[in-house]
């Protein structure tokens, strides 16, 4: 597989961390990327997966990395609290998610302003770990649309399977041996053009999000070679968070699940 130069400045953290990331995943899987291609060589973008794993984000930072793109994510800002993580993001550019109504609208004109500067933002529309009992999609949270209907960039969809063997979901110990087997295959771009000329109200962001989850979970059953459950899995409805998860991968928002409540 050929790998994409990248046109973007790197600093330090991007630098020392991507090797270092990079390194391990080589060493601890066998990987399989299909239709990488898609992610754009340039230009602002969302790109948005499911999420099995807290490793996951590490693997789709090094499919993006090796396409010429430097992966901005929105992570939760319990991260940034540490001296030397927290120097670390603020290097790599990374933008932090408080579940504050506040600051959460903040983080959103990060990413916004990301974006507009031709950046590749990575967001979990789902903003935790999926709870599924199968691990399918669940439903999502409205950051990633508001990204993309705000600044008309292209929304790439990743479905992903195999990072929950390396480390099971919630688990603190990875499983390093056998060699885990990862697949990402990359959709095309989500058609959201019926959505762009629409006042962004609650419904309409729904309606979008549910579109993104649709092209993620079509991704994850062809990976899976299975057939996903009819009705999506809504954590807010039927469980609690489990013990330990601080949430925040996404842009779930204090606004967002108030208003998500709401319409549902």
């Amino acid at each position: 597989m050929a790998v994409r130069p990248k046109y973007q400045r790197k600093g330090w953290a991007l630098l020392v961390g991507g090797a270092i990331i990079k390194a391990g995943l080589v060493t601890l899987t066998r990987r399989t990327w299909i239709d990488a291609e898609r992610i754009p060589a340039r230009g602002g973008c969302v790109i948005v997966l499911n999420h099995l794993s807290h490793v996951d984000p590490l693997i789709a930072a090094h499919v993006v990395w090796d396409h010429g793109r430097l992966p901005r994510y929105l992570a939760k800002d319990a991260l940034w609290h540490n001296r030397f993580l927290g120097a670390l993001l603020r290097n790599a550019q990374q933008i932090p998610v408080s579940r504050d109504g506040a600051a959460a609208s903040t983080a959103f004109d990060a990413a916004v302003r990301a974006v507009e500067a031709g950046e590749c933002v990575i967001v979990y529309p789902e903003g935790t770990l999926t709870r599924d009992p199968g691990l399918w999609p669940m439903l999502g949270r409205t950051g990633a649309a508001r990204i993309a209907l705000r600044t008309g960039c292209p929304v790439i969809p990743i479905g992903q399977w195999g990072a929950q063997d390396l480390l099971a979901p919630y688990a603190k110990k990875p499983n390093l041996l056998p060699r885990t087997h990862v697949t990402l295959k990359v959709g095309e771009p989500v058609d959201l053009s019926a959505y762009a000329e629409r006042p962004l109200t609650t419904a309409v962001l729904l309606e979008a999000t549910e579109t993104i989850m649709t092209a993620i979970t079509d991704l994850v059953a062809e990976i899976r070679g299975e057939r996903p459950p009819a009705e999506r899995y809504d954590p807010r409805r039927r469980a609690r968070p489990a013990p330990g998860d601080a949430g925040g991968d996404g842009l779930g928002t204090t606004q967002d699940t108030r208003q998500e409540g709401e319409a549902r």
